[in-house]
């Protein structure tokens, strides 16, 4: 009993963050004047590729999520009668190399969504649906019945 009290309040208060997240975001867009008032795109330092890179490294081997994605997920793919460390190792070289093409084409896309997401009206516009989303998430959570 005393879980499911405490489960009903944490439940009742992300949905109250989302409804004010929500509104906040739809009174913005609707206040902001014009391009001037919309906050620059931030832009990477030039020569902080390795830095970049660095970076994503070391939150990717501390994160143990990943660890337990692959205890959880490669055993699986082992067939018998192969060393269980190498196939590891070759599936996890697959997985990464998946994961280097797809952040390739991100990163190729970055420019081109920059210049979009970067403009006044799109960006009053993805607030707007954005806030009605999160409005909606918050109400729906606030009124569902465990």
């Amino acid at each position: 009993m005393a879980s499911e009290t405490a489960y009903r309040v944490l439940t009742l208060a992300g949905a109250a963050y989302l409804v004010w997240r929500g509104a906040h975001l739809l009174w913005t867009s609707f206040r902001r004047g014009g391009a001037d008032e919309l906050p620059a795109v931030a832009q990477p330092a030039r020569g902080s590729s390795w830095v970049s890179w660095l970076t994503g490294l070391g939150t990717n081997i501390l994160n143990p999520k990943i660890g337990v994605f692959y205890v959880a997920t490669i055993p699986q793919f082992i067939p018998d009668g192969t060393s269980p460390l190498l196939m590891g190792i070759l599936l996890a070289v697959v997985h990464n190399l998946i994961g280097m093409l797809w952040f390739a084409f991100v990163i190729a896309d970055a420019g081109f969504m920059t210049r979009t997401l970067g403009r006044s009206r799109f960006a009053r516009a993805a607030d707007r649906v954005t806030g009605v989303v999160l409005v909606g998430f918050g109400l729906r959570l606030a009124l569902q019945h465990r």
